[in-house]
């Protein structure tokens, strides 16, 4: 599990100058599930970035004969397990994504093992020198990265669309609506970071016009960073 452009992170393609030494900015991105984090994490990736993936740190970590693994199948039970050894990661969604208690069960396992990875692949990250590092989190605030993020960016776009893209994933309706009920109290700490919001409603070209804008404000010429209080989270 490694260097940035593999496994959990990917960005500076081949050939994008670096930025010079110094601090390079981390970004945090957040919104709720459905709404387009990947495409805009995708177009950032495209503009030089090195980004973080906080859900395929934790994927690596839930890889059979891990600690968190046995650690998740000591708490949860051996029917979430596969034949092959490796987590059943759709029943395991299931179950804590209808049982808040059981989601908050899940988290505090998961959090120290990802946080202690997380925080390694920012340092060895911002040691390339890209423009900007972006750690694209759904438990963002709530896991206490805000602090540390130079800027938080919200994505975000109408319950319609969210739904339809959902349904595209191939969840049902009821799973798909499970999820986004599942993510509504933390709105209000995402909008409260936020320093920008990246709206996907419209085109694709629209939305990679939108990501460009903020990421030349941040890093360009002229660069301005919008700073925001942050909520307190887990630390």
């Amino acid at each position: 599990m490694g260097s940035p452009g593999q496994g959990p992170s990917r960005g500076r393609p081949a050939g994008t100058p670096r930025r010079p030494p110094g601090r390079v900015p981390l970004v945090g991105l957040v919104g709720p599930i459905g709404c387009g984090k990947s495409v805009v994490a995708a177009r950032l990736a495209e503009q030089g970035a090195v980004v973080i993936d906080a859900d395929l740190v934790t994927r690596e970590l839930m890889a059979p004969g891990h600690p968190l693994t046995d650690t998740i199948v000591a708490q949860f039970g051996p029917e979430f397990v596969r034949a092959d050894g490796s987590l059943d990661r759709g029943a395991l969604g299931r179950l804590v994504f209808s049982r808040p208690d059981r989601l908050a069960e899940l988290e505090a396992l998961v959090h120290p093992f990802a946080r202690e990875r997380i925080l390694h692949l920012i340092e060895e990250a911002r040691r390339a020198h890209p423009a900007v590092v972006v750690l694209e989190a759904i438990k963002l605030i709530e896991a206490g990265y805000g602090p540390m993020c130079d800027e938080v960016w919200l994505v975000t776009c109408e319950p319609p669309a969210q739904l339809a893209r959902l349904l595209a994933r191939g969840l049902t309706s009821a799973e798909a609506r499970q999820r986004v009920q599942a993510q509504l109290r933390q709105a209000g700490p995402w909008q409260a970071a936020a320093a920008r919001v990246i709206r996907t409603d419209g085109s694709l070209d629209d939305t990679r016009l939108a990501v460009d804008q903020a990421l030349g404000e941040l890093t360009g010429p002229n660069r301005r960073i919008n700073r925001r209080r942050h909520p307190a989270g887990r630390k």
